[in-house]
């Protein structure tokens, strides 16, 4: 790889992992040569990332300024219709395919985030971290592929559905149900546990925007 080809890429990579950890929000301005100083990258790598995220629609135009995007209500509900169906068919495939460590890991993924129900910032990390083992237990590359697509954009909700008041300890018990459902093999279970869990998540979501919206 070029030198070149590989500071496009690590630009990318920086400015993605940003938005996808919350330093960049939907409708924060990103400018080219503050993103260079932060990342301690030229501007020409930093530029040409910025022109990808926005064909991937990650940034959107504000003016002569690209900003984070953020999601409409109708856009929301797409995602989570796409996210329940491939994130359950994961589910249907790691019951069918994760070997004892990956079910090993899991398990122990859903102890240690028990302790972080009260911090929701953390426990959002560690979600993306558990959700995407339970991706890679699939062991089909091409659903992997498409999982990340979808959980980069769902990046551009300004809050995680774990934030509201007892949802993270729910939340764990719901994780813990998808994995012992894996480790018995049991497809359906397997696939309808995370189905339901992405169903609690959404209807969560939902209410923490009109909450948000009434007191606006």
């Amino acid at each position: 790889m070029s030198q070149t080809r590989s500071g496009q890429t690590d630009a990318y990579s920086l400015i993605l992992e940003a938005i996808d950890v919350g330093v960049f929000k939907p409708g924060d301005r990103l400018v080219e040569s503050d993103l260079a100083e932060r990342f301690g990258v030229s501007r020409t790598p930093i530029r040409e990332a910025l022109q990808r995220l926005e064909t991937q629609n990650l940034l959107a135009r504000d003016g002569r300024s690209l900003i984070v995007a953020s999601l409409s209500h109708n856009q929301m509900s797409e995602l989570y219709v796409v996210r329940s169906e491939l994130e359950g068919l994961a589910a249907r495939l790691a019951a069918q395919h994760a070997t004892a460590e990956e079910v090993q890991v899991l398990r122990g993924m859903v102890e240690d985030d028990r302790k972080l129900t009260n911090d929701p910032s953390a426990l959002s990390r560690a979600n993306r971290r558990f959700h995407k083992q339970i991706h890679l237990a699939s062991h089909n590359r091409f659903l992997v592929r498409q999982l990340d697509l979808v959980h980069r954009s769902m990046a551009l909700m300004a809050t995680t559905s774990l934030a509201a008041e007892g949802r993270g300890a729910v939340a764990m018990e719901e994780h813990h149900a998808i994995v012992e459902a894996i480790a018995a093999r049991d497809e359906d279970g397997a696939q309808h546990a995370l189905r339901n869990h992405i169903s609690v998540a959404f209807v969560t979501r939902l209410k923490l925007d009109a909450d948000s919206t009434e007191g606006a």
